[in-house]
């Protein structure tokens, strides 16, 4: 898909598309919903909250249904382990960091086509094989920085950084003019750190993916993957981020930004919702977290990728498949998740959320990533897994940050070129 500049109404819209009714595909099973239903999900902070009363409404829409939730905590580990079981409930999220899409048809059942279905839905390429969704969006994000605007005020900063000179000079004036950490890894956690892959593709365009799979030097000047993890690098190795990463705290962290002890943290856009909402419950106003760009332009535009966050999907092996399919259908159309997470929504009629108004001012162009070819779906995944470098994890970032702060051996230069060698290496092999 190509860059769209969203509109100053603040939503995408699809012309004659009324999508609160309609069906998320085709069913093979057209039994009516009835009977109970167990589905899966990461948020165990919602699960006993928001989650239960989405079963009531759903219960209430199709009477003689139950459903039930199970909150995996790893979900990540705990729902492949369940995959290789066949016991993982009528619906859930697709684990999407051990299951490649040509392995979707294995687990999942066909939700409907993509050409039809992309009509009506944002990210609907995520969840596709081979002409098939066997997925759907939750919600999307765009990327950026979660930024407490009071620290960036105070450091004399009311604008974001157009360069990565920039980012690095005011970076250093938070430092120096405030209390706060200028910026955070969430080192310990991991997962953070995993999700500045989603900024692949900020400059190098929607076919980025393809591009990396064809590079055997990945790592270097002009790349996004180079602007990525020197982006990180750079920040770690001027002591511009936490003093110990291996003592962060994900759910601390939250804490920290509200209160204005941290400065900002390189994320989707679904976290700000999170970092207000703990800004409340200190006391402070919501208004004080904000959304900037990456300090990447390109012709003179900030663009920010968007993407799915998860993809609900009904299991091959649910016994109870039409109640299945009806709950994806209406979480994903009715139940309102994604307004309420304050995230790009899957309908594509939907308005575009609050949570990006800094963007709208700011003209950021979006960028959604077009889908990998036929039969290079898994290419990428391959080339990273062979390599045993995990572009879409932690681990090697950890690396990078150990590093960078002098606690493992090397430098950026030499870091840099083992993970060139290792990706060449891999393509080398997986071609054959």
């Amino acid at each position: 898909m190509k860059k769209t500049l969203l509109a100053a109404t603040g939503g995408i819209v699809v012309a004659a598309l009324a999508l609160s009714g309609c069906s998320a595909g085709s069913s093979n099973d057209s039994g009516k919903p009835s009977g109970t239903i167990t589905v899966l999900t990461n948020r165990t902070d919602l699960v006993n909250t928001t989650f239960k009363d989405y079963a009531k409404q759903f219960e209430e829409k199709y009477p003689g249904t139950t459903v039930k939730f199970e909150a995996l905590t790893d979900y990540e580990g705990d729902a492949k382990i369940r995959l290789n079981s066949k016991d993982y409930g009528d619906a859930l999220l697709i684990p999407s960091s051990t299951v490649t899409k040509d392995k979707y048809s294995a687990y999942f059942e066909p939700l409907g086509k993509t050409s039809t279905l992309e009509e009506k839905y944002n990210f609907v390429g995520d969840g596709s094989y081979d002409g098939e969704v066997y997925g759907l969006s939750t919600f999307g994000s765009a990327m950026g920085m979660v930024i407490n605007k009071t620290v960036w005020k105070d450091a004399g900063i009311t604008t974001p950084p157009k360069t990565e000179d920039e980012y690095f000079q005011d970076l250093q004036a938070i430092k120096d003019k405030t209390s706060a950490i200028p910026y955070y890894t969430n080192y310990k956690d991991g997962w953070p750190l995993a999700t500045l892959e989603g900024n692949l593709g900020t400059t190098q365009g929607p076919d980025v993916r393809m591009k990396l799979a064809s590079e055997n030097s990945p790592w270097k000047p002009g790349t996004d993957q180079y602007k990525i993890d020197d982006l990180l690098y750079q920040t770690v190795e001027k002591k511009l981020s936490e003093p110990d990463p291996t003592t962060t705290n994900w759910e601390e962290s939250k804490d920290l930004l509200a209160q204005g002890k941290i400065g900002s943290m390189i994320l989707g856009s679904w976290a700000v919702t999170q970092m207000q909402d703990a800004a409340k419950k200190a006391g402070k106003s919501a208004d004080e977290i904000g959304f900037w760009p990456m300090p990447w332009q390109t012709d003179g535009k900030f663009t920010s990728v968007t993407a799915t966050d998860k993809l609900l999907a009904v299991s091959k092996n649910s016994d109870n498949k039409a109640t299945a399919r009806a709950w994806v259908n209406w979480f994903i159309n009715d139940s309102g998740y994604a307004k309420s997470q304050g995230a790009i929504s899957p309908v594509k009629a939907d308005p575009t959320p609050d949570t990006l108004s800094d963007f709208k001012t700011l003209g950021v162009e979006y960028q959604e990533l077009n889908p990998d070819p036929k039969g290079k779906e898994a290419l990428l995944t391959d080339i990273a897994n062979t390599a045993q470098v995990d572009i879409f994890g932690n681990v090697y970032r950890q690396k990078l940050i150990d590093t960078a702060r002098g606690a493992a051996s090397g430098d950026e230069e030499s870091f840099f070129a083992n993970l060139n060698k290792e990706w060449a290496a891999a393509r080398t092999q997986v071609s054959k």
